[in-house]
């Protein structure tokens, strides 16, 4: 038997078929239409869009298998996280989503803080109110849109969304919503009080399941456009970072992934729900039943070497890019990047804070702009370890994933700054991979995600850091963090 994992993600969607062993037997991608953006800070897309994509990604993997092919048994998906998919009582998409790196609820933000109060929103979801979470978007559209409001009657995230018109089904994993800012993160249920706060019916809430559960089954209308089977079982699945998580093993205690990809994230598995009283880092349930995770998030990771990239070096590719920034020295002889160009989430939870270069001289060429910006990204997600280690959270092993992880540069400046040693996959395949072990848990081919990550995941390669390089960033690490105040007080 296989199994087919889906992610859903903010530029395109990716579908991944393997074998009961957890081997990859296909795949396939399809590219989303670019997201809007009418006013800074604000971001949408249409779900019909990534429905469309979905078609095409399945029906791709479908057809890469090698022959003879086996039925799929099961699927599962994952996709951008924190985006307000509204439906109206037919389950007709109302308006377009906002989604994740749509940051113009600050004002909703505020409000519901000083509703609810600072130490209350902890307390009952884990998380403070950020722009990015789902909740702040329905608001916005309550307070711009009244029309529109009145007439929801589901909410969902989008790859639910997109599971809906698979299936029919409402549904939401408790890992996806976590970052909702609805749900009881503690007790691993939907939050009555801050939705009561907020003006959101219940009703509009959908039903919630742990990440392996079956929740729903392909029905006939989607099996003649993609090519999947009616009635195969589909899995709950999770949000990009916590299915993520699973495709890298992150699954119990000390095992830590720092994935690069449009944003960087720091995911640490945790026994019980680790609660930052400043909100500093996000807590949410794992995909795993019965444990927790937290992660620290760099808004533009690889966003920012894409930026510099298509701003002052387009026609030449990241691989040389990367060979020319390795003959720059570590530190880039005092260039630094504080890789804010769409505000920054983890430590600061400033929407506002924009980005800059610092300590630019006449030595530095266009190879120290590039390393100084793979160096910034890295110190940027060093925050989330300094915090992790303010909080007593265990790190004994780190997981490269993303693109960051695919350059030997990159992956050599991660181990110096956070001067621990780090380990590369032998074929990380993200999210979709970490779904289709997902769907197998959830028909019983294997009995748990640690026992389906034993048998699937290998580690490729073990980098341990330079001495050098870790004195130097750590002297690095504490003249960068100067930026942020600085930048900060530009605008005052």
């Amino acid at each position: 038997m296989w199994f087919l994992g889906m992610d859903v993600g903010t530029g395109g969607t990716r579908a991944v078929v393997v074998d009961a062993k957890g081997q990859l037997m296909g795949a396939a991608s399809s590219d989303h239409a670019p997201f809007r953006a009418e006013h800074p800070g604000w971001a949408e897309q249409d779900p019909e869009d990534w429905w469309r994509a979905a078609q095409d990604a399945i029906r791709g993997a479908l057809a890469a298998g090698p022959e003879p092919q086996e039925p799929i048994a099961a699927i599962a998906l994952t996709g951008q996280m924190h985006g307000a998919v509204m439906l109206d009582e037919t389950g007709a998409v109302l308006r377009p989503a906002l989604i994740w790196c749509d940051t113009r609820t600050q004002p909703e933000c505020d409000w519901l803080t000083e509703k609810i109060g600072y130490e209350r929103l902890i307390e009952l979801t884990c998380n403070p109110a950020l722009p990015n979470f789902t909740l702040t978007k329905l608001l916005w559209v309550k307070t711009h849109q009244p029309e529109i409001f009145a007439k929801i009657r589901h909410v969902m995230c989008p790859k639910d969304y997109v599971r809906y018109r698979l299936t029919g089904e409402f549904a939401i994993d408790v890992q996806e919503a976590s970052g909702t800012l609805l749900l009881d993160v503690t007790h691993r249920r939907w939050s009555r009080e801050m939705a009561e706060v907020a003006g959101i019916d219940m009703s509009w809430l959908p039903k919630l399941y742990e990440s392996p559960e079956i929740c729903a089954r392909i029905n006939d209308k989607a099996a003649g456009l993609t090519g999947l089977t009616a009635g195969t079982p589909v899995a709950a699945g999770a949000g990009d970072q916590g299915a993520g998580a699973v495709g890298m093993g992150i699954l119990q205690p000390g095992s830590v992934s720092a994935t690069i990809g449009t944003s960087g994230v720091v995911f640490a598995a945790t026994a019980a729900p680790t609660k930052d009283p400043k909100g500093r880092l996000h807590t949410f349930c794992h995909a795993v039943p019965g444990l927790w995770h937290v992660m620290g998030v760099t808004q533009s990771a690889g966003l920012s070497l894409n930026w510099l990239r298509g701003a002052f070096f387009a026609g030449q590719s990241y691989d040389e890019l990367s060979d020319a920034a390795e003959k720059v020295p570590a530190g880039c002889e005092g260039l630094e990047w504080a890789p804010y160009l769409l505000g920054e989430r983890t430590p600061h939870l400033d929407p506002e804070v924009r980005a800059a270069f610092a300590g630019i001289g006449v030595q530095h060429t266009g190879a120290h702009f590039v390393r100084a910006v793979q160096e910034g990204v890295a110190y940027s997600l060093k925050d989330s370890f300094t915090l992790f280690a303010e909080l007593g959270i265990p790190v004994t092993a780190i997981r490269l994933g993303g693109g960051g992880a695919r350059g030997t540069l990159w992956r050599k400046i991660q181990a110096g700054i956070y001067g621990h040693a780090v380990e590369v996959l032998v074929a990380e395949e993200g999210g979709a991979f970490g779904c289709a072990l997902m769907a197998g848990v959830g028909v019983g081919h294997w009995k748990n995600l640690d026992e389906a990550c034993a048998q699937a995941i290998k580690v490729a390669q073990k980098i341990e850091p330079d001495a050098k390089d870790v004195e130097t960033y750590k002297a690095g690490y504490a003249q960068w963090r100067k930026l942020y105040p600085a930048l900060r007080s530009l605008r005052n």
